[in-house]
């Protein structure tokens, strides 16, 4: 196999696979394959905007060629598998990979003798070997490096983000063989323009991407705790931060909420894996434990300045801004503003939640609550600015607030004469 007679399928159209099936369909023949119909269907007709894509560039890349669909016949033509599924915790954080050994179960069952398979999906070190290739073994009844390749190439997307588009992210890549990985990061580097890293194994590139995320939860876990600390000294943590940020070497960092499917997620991956080889780590389960609290403590600070105001929290009006994990996203998975909601109501508040970005269906099934995507006329005792997305800079907050009333500002964008609280 070439470069010259690539053949690709992403396996799952979501915020990873489709914005890279877009990528690749400019230069590869690029078929997507989801088994959401829905999914498919709104892809087929152009609607990139809840899926985490660029509406044109969903356009083009149709127009290039690309090919959304669910049945599988349509990809055993391919000879180049690139797996983009989910992979979550559950309940009690603990890796589900359901939907990474469906995945490979698809694959085995139409893989032919020489093609590759590269996961992308976040997983532990060692996952792709040791748990997915005998998946597709097992299916296919082929042999690794033998009859197929693997490879693996860590996801870094960066929802909602327009600057760090995927093509503009350095790739890392990586090969079950040398030749293999040659191969994989040719492919990769000759549609992402920052360039490509090939590492030396596939558990190097598995435990790259898993202390990724693990480094960036712990930073932002001290910045919260530091936000936590400065709030018991009355101090203000924005004005420590930008003075402790005057010196060449300081990480800057700020605190907030972390949620999604990646920072919130893959250090259990991680942890995980350490446990498995006798180890329990500290400081990253730590830092989860501190990040994923976060929510609660908001709400509770929120409550805290109300009841300092004299304003009856019971059957109080709160507005909450935003509820996608992050700004500008539609994305709503693991997000932590359901833990600022849930406090609000454990003390009888009115809550409205307002996101102009968020699909009110998904989360009514995901979470339970209605969120409207119209902010209603009336005025509240409270609001919490959560998500910073670009809609509600402007928001007049005089005319949505009564004469005594609390503003909390999670994201810390607003000006601070405005506010009563902030992380």
């Amino acid at each position: 196999m070439t470069v010259d007679n690539i053949k690709i399928a992403i396996i799952g159209l979501g915020y990873v696979g489709l914005p890279l099936a877009c990528l690749f369909s400019a230069r590869y023949q690029t078929i997507g394959f989801d088994l959401s119909q829905s999914r498919v269907d709104a892809l087929t007709n152009g609607c990139a905007r809840l899926f985490g894509a660029d509406k044109e560039r969903l356009r083009e890349a149709i127009k290039n060629g690309l090919v959304c669909t669910t049945d599988r016949e349509m990809i055993r033509h391919c000879n180049f598998y690139i797996v983009t599924v989910p992979t979550p915790v559950d309940s009690d954080n603990n890796p589900d990979m359901t939907s990474l050994y469906k995945a490979s179960e698809t694959i085995g069952s139409i893989l032919s003798k020489g093609d590759i398979v590269v996961y992308e999906s976040t997983v532990y070190p060692g996952a792709t070997e040791e748990a997915c290739v005998p998946v597709i073994e097992s299916v296919s009844g082929l042999k690794l490096n033998e009859d197929f390749f693997a490879g693996y190439s860590p996801e870094r997307v960066n929802p909602g983000d327009r600057d760090h588009t995927i093509e503009k992210i350095r790739k890392v890549t990586s090969g079950s063989t040398a030749e293999t990985g040659k191969l994989i990061d040719e492919v990769y580097a000759s549609v992402i323009v920052a360039g490509t890293h090939l590492a030396p194994s596939i558990r190097v590139a598995e435990a790259a991407k898993a202390i990724e995320n693990a480094q960036r939860d712990i930073n932002i876990a001290f910045v919260n705790e530091l936000s936590i600390i400065c709030e018991k000294l009355n101090l203000d943590t924005q004005d420590v931060l930008e003075a402790a940020g005057t010196k060449w070497n300081f990480l800057h960092f700020k605190p907030g909420l972390v949620g999604g499917h990646c920072i919130g997620v893959d250090p259990y991956y991680l942890a995980e894996c350490a446990k498995k080889h006798g180890y329990r780590p500290e400081i990253i389960l730590a830092g989860r434990r501190l990040n994923d609290s976060m929510g609660e403590y908001v709400g509770n600070q929120a409550v805290k300045l109300m009841l300092k105001k004299g304003i009856p929290v019971i059957h109080s009006s709160v507005l909450i801004l935003g509820f996608t994990f992050k700004e500008n996203c539609p994305d709503t998975r693991n997000t932590k503003v359901i833990d600022i909601v849930h406090v609000l109501k454990e003390y009888n508040a009115c809550v409205t939640v307002y996101d102009p970005w968020a699909n009110a269906a998904d989360v009514m099934a995901e979470y339970g609550i209605p969120v409207y995507n119209r902010l209603e006329d009336k005025k509240y005792d409270a609001a919490i600015l959560a998500v910073a997305h670009d809609e509600f800079k402007n928001i007049s907050f005089a005319d949505l607030m009564k004469p005594a009333s609390v503003l909390y500002d999670v994201k810390g964008v607003l000006k601070r004469e405005m506010v009563d609280g902030r992380l």
